[in-house]
């Protein structure tokens, strides 16, 4: 059989249609749109934005916004079309096999665990660094970081466990039940929404001009003093001007991973024709604007020289408690919602994971331990199991800033094979009913696999190379199991009939 071998739709739609063994119909155009906030607002806003503007971008932080914000809206109308017209669990995973075969579709699936899992790990790792500020630091450090982290004390990390208690906490909810998740989702996201708001509007009156001058780093920036007697660079291209802001929307890329999570769910949705568009695009929307309000605010207060030696673990907090004077309260309130709003993201990376698991598994490409709903609950409760021995992992031994580039160029590469795959399915099946349609096909998608692909080319080396690793582990599992184990491949073997016996 090919390498090439596709889905049909149609019957991908007829299986699905089988509710009543399969997963349950619970969700809402608005718990979508609250599933895609609850995923999108996370660490990516308070901690990578720190990290973008110091290191990159400096002011225009909020251009890389802006940037990233534009790539994913060419991908998120992409996934809109899918979402509406094949409402399956599996999201990306599942467009790339109607559309471009099976190992495209694995390879995307495999590429979705860099996205989600590491996503989930990265999110936790963050939820623990702001729980011990939150804390006064009483966790000690070796209990709170991974081996290759050493304090400027000289104390080494063993590992991580308030990350690994967190990821623990919020599988087992997800093994509970969708319905119980989305009601805890959406209680939590009403929370760091009104936090975020009041950070704007209160650090707004605290914004001094003179830090947003200049808006982009200079190429003459000099050396900005890190501590232990180092020093950081601005000189290389990446580190400065509109290069400086691109790479920047690479960072800061991470903090729109979840609007695509919501396409995981669609198997789970009453309505998905309607509502996934609405909760794709609707979050999209909501969050990109406070975004743009939230980085501009943030260098405003504080210089962006800062955000290298200070502040890096809990940059909010540090920016309120050093320049917001009067305003401690609200560094504490804003590390409880902080820590509220990484729950969320967890929650959303390890449900979209255990989706994609769950469709790859139904399809013979993982095991069927993957796809086993609990008796009662009818959640992939197996998946749960696994996801969480694997994502605590790496969340209790790895640091956040390796996990974070890698969840980005995952997400990246999904991005442009479901622009791709647009195009590819409105040649190919173009009479097919789009309950919403992807405007200025092919120019749109085209877009979104540029700026995509540009951001990922933004990437340092180190983070390419060891995805493509990753990858190629991947591509090992696909022939040595999964390429056999394809229910295509099995199908095919019962068509071809039997030899016929010697006379």
């Amino acid at each position: 059989m090919s390498l090439w071998r596709k889905k049909s739709i149609t019957k991908l739609l007829a299986d699905a249609d089988n509710s009543e063994h399969g997963l349950k119909k619970t969700l809402s155009a608005p718990s979508l749109v609250a599933l895609g906030i609850g995923a999108i607002i996370g660490a990516g806003l308070f901690v990578r934005t720190a990290a973008a503007a110091g290191e990159h971008a400096g002011n225009a932080v909020t251009l890389s916004f802006i940037v990233a914000a534009v790539g994913c809206l060419f991908a998120g109308l992409c996934y809109a079309e899918f979402a509406s017209m094949i409402p399956i669990a599996g999201s990306a995973y599942t467009y790339a096999y109607t559309t471009m075969g099976e190992l495209v579709a694995w390879i995307i699936g495999w590429a979705l665990v860099l996205e989600y899992a590491l996503g989930a790990a990265t999110v936790s790792i963050a939820w623990s660094e702001y729980l011990n500020n939150l804390l006064g630091n009483v966790i000690p450090y070796q209990w709170c970081h991974s081996p290759f982290q050493t304090s400027p004390e000289g104390i080494q990390g063993i590992m991580n466990l308030p990350a690994v208690f967190i990821l623990l906490l919020l599988s087992l909810l997800l093994i509970k039940g969708m319905q119980e998740s989305a009601t805890v989702n959406a209680v939590i996201v009403f929370v760091k929404v009104a936090i975020v708001l009041i950070f704007i509007v209160v650090g707004w009156h605290f914004i001094n001009p003179a830090n947003h001058t200049p808006y982009m780093i200079p190429a003459d920036h000099p050396p900005v003093p890190i501590g232990n007697g180092q020093s950081y660079d601005f000189s290389p291209s990446a580190n400065h001007g509109w290069l400086g802001v691109l790479r920047g929307a690479a960072v800061v890329f991470f903090a729109f991973i979840g609007f695509d999570a919501v396409s995981t769910a669609a198997q789970e949705t009453k309505n998905p024709k309607r509502d996934m568009p609405i909760g794709i695009l609707g979050s999209l929307a909501i969050c990109t604007v406070l975004y743009i309000l939230f980085s501009y605010v943030l260098t405003g207060v504080a210089p962006y020289t800062d955000f290298l030696k200070a502040g890096k673990e809990a940059s909010i907090s540090y920016a309120i408690q050093t320049y917001m004077h009067g305003f401690g309260w609200l560094a504490t309130l804003i590390s409880v919602a902080i820590l509220a709003g990484f729950s969320s993201v967890i929650l959303v990376m390890l449900l979209g994971q255990s989706r994609v698991f769950y469709s790859m598994s139904n399809d013979g490409l993982l095991p069927k331990t993957f796809s086993q709903l609990h008796p009662k609950f009818r959640t992939p409760y197996k998946s749960n199991i696994i996801l969480f021995l694997f994502v605590g992992l790496f969340g209790a031994f790895i640091p956040e800033s390796v996990a974070g580039d890698l969840t980005s160029i995952g997400t990246l590469l999904a991005f442009v094979l479901v622009c791709v795959g647009i195009i590819i399915l409105r040649r190919k099946d173009p009479e097919r009913p789009r309950p919403f349609r992807t405007p200025f096909v092919p120019l749109f998608p085209i877009l979104g696999v540029l700026v995509c692909g540009a951001m990922i080319s933004s990437l340092g080396i180190s983070t390419l190379l060891t995805a493509f690793g990753w990858m190629i582990a991947g591509l090992f599992i696909y022939f040595l199991y999964s390429r056999r184990h394809s229910n295509l491949h099995t199908s095919h073997l019962d068509e071809i009939p039997p030899p016929k016996e010697d006379v």
